[in-house]
C-alpha cells in the first residue's frame, strides 16, 4: 500500500534582491505568472492528501493570490522568518492527524518537473530511509552544501561549503533543499534544532545530523537536469528561469 503524501511549500521569504522588494519573493512573475504557481501546479500532479503553503512576509498578498487558484491549499503562517526548520515546524499542528510522507518543496524553485519529483518520492518509498534528498551534479558547486555518500550510496553527511575539506570540496553533488521525510521521524528532531549559526536561524538541513547520528538511513536521488533545482534569488536568476521556460515550451 502506498503511503499517503503531504506537501509543504516554503513560501514565507522576502525577495530582498528582487526587482520589487515589497513583493513576497514567490510572487515575482516567471513566464507570465508568479513563480509559486509552478510549484503549486507540480504539487497538484503528485496527488497529495494535503498541500500546505507556509506564508510569512507580507503574507496578505500571497494569501489573496492563493485564494484565486483552483487547487485546495491550506496556508500556515510563519510569523517570524527564523529559517527553513522553523518554517516546517509551523506545519506540525496542521499535520497532526496525517500519517505518511512529507514532501518539502521551495516556492522559489519553479523549474522542478513532475517526473523528477515522482522519482524522488518513488525511491523514498522503496527504501528504508527516513528521509530522501533531491540532489544535482553541477560543474561549479562552490557555495553549495555537498552530499557525501557511503560506499553503498546512502548519505553519509551533508557538508556546507565553508566547512568542507579540500577533498569534500571536489564533490560536485549538491543539496537542492527539496526533501521527502517520513512524518513519524521529522518533528521531534526539528524541535531539537538550535540556531547557533551566523544567520541565527533554524536550518532544516540540521535534522540530517540527528538522523545520521541515530543511524537512521538517509537516501539521495540525483536530478537529471541541474537547472530543475535552481532557486531564484535575484533578477538575473529570474531572467534565466524565463529563458528555460521558453525553451521548454518550444520543444
Amino acid at each position: 500500500m502506498t503511503s499517503p503524501l503531504a506537501i509543504v511549500i516554503l513560501a514565507a521569504g522576502k525577495g530582498k534582491r528582487m526587482t520589487n522588494p515589497e513583493l513576497p519573493k514567490v510572487m515575482h512573475p516567471v513566464g507570465g505568472k508568479p513563480m509559486v504557481d509552478y510549484v503549486i501546479d507540480l504539487a497538484s500532479k503528485l496527488n497529495p492528501q494535503v498541500t500546505l503553503v507556509v506564508v510569512g512576509w507580507n503574507k496578505e498578498v500571497l494569501v489573496q493570490h492563493l485564494s484565486t487558484l483552483s487547487q485546495p491549499l491550506t496556508c500556515v503562517e510563519q510569523s517570524e522568518q527564523l529559517g527553513t526548520g522553523h518554517a516546517v515546524l509551523q506545519t506540525e499542528d496542521a499535520l497532526k492527524e496525517f500519517e505518511g510522507d512529507i514532501l518539502v518543496l521551495s516556492g522559489d524553485v519553479p523549474l522542478l518537473v513532475e517526473s523528477t519529483a515522482s522519482a524522488l518520492i518513488g525511491y523514498h518509498r522503496t527504501s528504508d530511509a527516513v528521509a530522501t534528498i533531491l540532489t544535482a551534479e553541477v560543474s561549479d558547486p562552490s557555495g553549495y552544501g555537498r552530499i557525501i555518500r557511503t560506499k553503498d550510496g546512502n548519505v553519509k553527511k551533508i557538508v556546507e561549503d565553508k566547512d568542507a575539506t579540500k577533498k569534500e570540496k571536489e564533490v560536485r553533488e549538491i543539496n537542492s533543499g527539496i526533501y521527502v521525510f517520513k512524518k513519524a521521524n521529522l518533528f521531534e528532531p526539528i524541535r531539537q534544532l538550535e540556531r547557533n549559526n551566523v544567520q541565527g536561524e533554524y536550518y532544516l538541513t540540521d535534522v540530517f545530523e540527528h538522523f545520521l547520528r541515530n543511524k537512521w538511513q538517509v537516501s539521495a536521488v540525483k536530478a537529471l537536469d541541474a537547472f530543475e533545482i535552481t532557486g531564484i534569488n535575484d533578477a538575473d536568476q529570474l531572467q534565466r528561469a524565463e529563458k528555460i521556460l521558453l525553451l521548454r515550451s518550444a520543444t
